[in-house]
């Protein structure tokens, strides 16, 4: 199947290059991220999909994490979250709750992103290293946890 969207196109380049094929399982998994709008855990994606298996889902996000589709979150909580690759979509960083591992998205003015870059790039000089991007998680409890007490 040709791909229809330009994020269509630029999935199946990224695929490509690494030898993977544009699959309808995967093509549906990026469909679902992009529809979700944000860090989704595995179950949460197979319930908002009823076109995803469980048994290619863990395979196919490995897979397109490798080739620079998915990006995979890490934080403790108790599933990790998948969101399509920042390149994909648009720069932007997380809030991530203490107690219930939920993640939003969020993004910053530009003025306050050009100062965070500048400092950055002033960190990463004085390591004599040069700066590629960076993410800012905010640790947080969530209005849901405040609200109950947990």
């Amino acid at each position: 199947m040709a791909p229809t969207t330009e994020l269509d196109r630029v999935v199946a380049d990224r695929l490509d290059r690494h030898d993977m094929r544009y699959t309808s399982g995967r093509r549906a998994i990026v469909a679902a991220l992009r529809s979700i709008g944000g860090p989704v855990t595995l179950p949460d994606l197979l319930a908002f999909s009823g076109e995803i298996t469980q048994s290619s889902a863990y395979r196919n996000l490995a897979l397109m994490q490798d080739a620079g589709v998915v990006r995979r979150l890490v934080h403790g909580a108790d599933h990790a979250h998948f969101e399509l690759a920042e390149e994909l979509t648009e720069h932007h960083h997380h809030l991530i709750c203490e107690t219930c591992g939920s993640v939003e998205d969020f993004t910053l003015d530009d003025e306050l992103e050009r100062l965070l870059d500048a400092a950055f790039a002033k960190v990463a000089r004085a390591a004599d290293a040069t700066p590629s991007s960076h993410l800012i998680d905010v640790f947080v409890v969530c209005a849901e946890c405040g609200a109950t007490g947990d």
